[in-house]
């Protein structure tokens, strides 16, 4: 009777080990898989700082490198955002901030002046898991004016907002405005002289667009506009499916060019509409869009875009555009001329 309840006892305790090795080993089986597939998730982000007539033959080494080393900067801050566990919508905002904060670039501080010899500003911004978007024009004070496309989309009911009642709707936030003259460089300023006595119009932009760990697209682009425009002109960058657009199921866009083409052909929207309803890949959608439709119609310019599974693609049909990727696994790539 002593022996039967010996070797019983060894029985239990033989089946509980099996069944805390069983479970153990579920356990840690399942964080492995979770482990393999959090390794294995693409993010990154690509950026773009306006598309143009950009030759190396009119860019001096120093403006180059100036270029370059902000492009990276850019790059970075955003991708540091992403590696950590951040959302894509957070590293677009710090980019575009970046880039705004930059007198190299047309937005924010150092935007193209208006005829009236003015900054004034669009922005807009995008995010791919609710749709939920966001956008601000003609503002004047607005130091940032991706961040107040970013507080359109979250504080209020609405998606874009224009002039006074968007500063408005700033200051009611208790966002800081800035005088006018906060923008105006002198670069700029005798750009304007210049461009305005030669009747030449200039365009540029800037943007991002974003991947994050979790799987989530955003985009935002922001510009001071067109050289010279006049009566309340607005382009693209404001406005949603034309100079941006993120979506979860296809990819995340944001555009540069002559804005009035960009909005009547719905550039960032077609992309997405012929990954979802084409089945196209990204590059394939964007080179239709970009080298085929828009330089039929006789636009200029280009887009920077991710897909949801990470992959990437830059196309412009001018000399050069302005742009960068960071996607992990790699190292920051930054271009400037044509390949």
């Amino acid at each position: 009777m002593t022996s039967f309840v010996i070797i019983s006892g060894v029985l239990k305790v033989c089946a509980s080990k099996r069944t805390l090795f069983a479970v153990v080993s579920f356990f840690l089986i399942h964080f492995f898989c979770i482990q393999t597939i959090a390794q294995q998730q693409k993010y990154g982000l690509v950026i773009h700082g306006g598309a143009g007539t950009i030759l190396k033959k009119n860019m001096s080494p120093e403006k180059e490198a100036a270029y370059t080393e902000k492009l990276k900067e850019a790059l970075t801050t955003g991708y540091k955002i992403l590696d950590s566990g951040g959302t894509s919508l957070d590293a677009v905002n710090a980019v575009i901030n970046i880039m705004e904060d930059s007198p190299l670039f047309n937005a924010g501080k150092g935007a193209v002046l208006t005829e009236k010899g003015e900054a004034e500003l669009d922005a807009s911004i995008m995010e791919g898991k609710t749709l939920a978007a966001g956008a601000v024009a003609g503002v004047k004070h607005i130091k940032n004016p991706i961040n107040l496309a970013r507080l359109v989309m979250e504080k209020s009911p609405h998606v874009m907002m224009i002039g006074d009642g968007a500063e408005e709707f700033a200051k009611q936030n208790n966002y800081e405005l800035v005088d006018n003259k906060y923008f105006i460089t002198e670069e700029r300023r005798q750009q304007y002289l210049k461009i305005k006595e030669a009747q030449d119009q200039k365009h540029g932009t800037v943007g991002c667009v974003a991947l994050d760990k979790t799987g989530n697209l955003a985009a935002g682009t922001s510009t001071g506009g067109m050289m010279m425009k006049k009566f309340g002109r607005v382009g693209d960058a404001p406005i949603i499916g034309a100079g941006t657009y993120a979506n979860n199921n296809t990819c995340a866009v944001s555009a540069t060019g002559h804005g009035e083409y960009f909005i009547r052909l719905g550039v960032a929207r077609d992309i997405s509409s012929l990954m979802e309803y084409k089945n196209y890949s990204l590059r394939q959608a964007a080179d239709e869009v970009i080298n085929v439709k828009l330089t039929k119609l006789g636009g200029t310019g280009g887009v920077i875009a991710i897909d949801k599974n990470g992959n990437v693609t830059m196309p412009f049909n001018t000399e050069g555009m302005y742009r960068g990727y960071y996607i992990n696994g790699g190292e920051p790539v930054v271009k400037i001329y044509k390949d």
